[in-house]
């Protein structure tokens, strides 16, 4: 008599099958690997102080006062500033660039420990109070030659 013999597939993956599933967890993998990356970046700029040129720019920009040359300084001279900012100091350079009270102004924040600028700032002021806003004119009298 002739048994009946049952035969046992037993299914397997194929290699493609494994190939595929692999590239998939890879997919994620860099996926998830991405936004983790991007979070801790996002978390480390919160930390950081937000320094700017533009801070230093506005504290002169109530003040409106203009001298010839480079003055520098630290934030503790601006106002009070949190303890994150001690390791920054500016630098402001101003230039007088027509006789109407017009004015270059150049500002630079850098870091001590490092030496490196981290923001810096060029921009035009009118100041009013400046002698050639006053007279009209520069040096020159306001502009118009006399004859000697």
């Amino acid at each position: 008599m002739k048994q009946n013999r049952t035969r046992f597939h037993t299914r397997a993956f194929s290699l493609i099958e494994v190939m595929i599933a692999i590239g998939v967890l890879f997919i994620c993998i860099f996926a998830i690997l991405g936004v983790v990356s991007n979070g801790l970046h996002g978390a480390r700029a919160l930390q950081r102080p937000d320094v700017d040129a533009g801070t230093v720019a506005a504290f002169f920009s109530i003040t409106n006062k203009h001298e010839e040359g480079l003055e520098s300084g630290s934030f503790d001279d601006l106002g009070d500033f949190p303890q994150a900012y001690n390791d920054y100091e500016w630098e402001r350079e101003c230039t007088e660039v027509g006789t109407n009270g017009l004015w270059l102004e150049s500002i630079i924040v850098i870091r001590r420990s490092t030496g490196r600028p981290e923001s810096s700032i060029e921009r035009l002021v009118y100041d009013p109070a400046s002698k050639g806003a006053l007279s009209g004119g520069g040096a020159t009298g306001g502009g118009i030659i006399r004859p000697p």
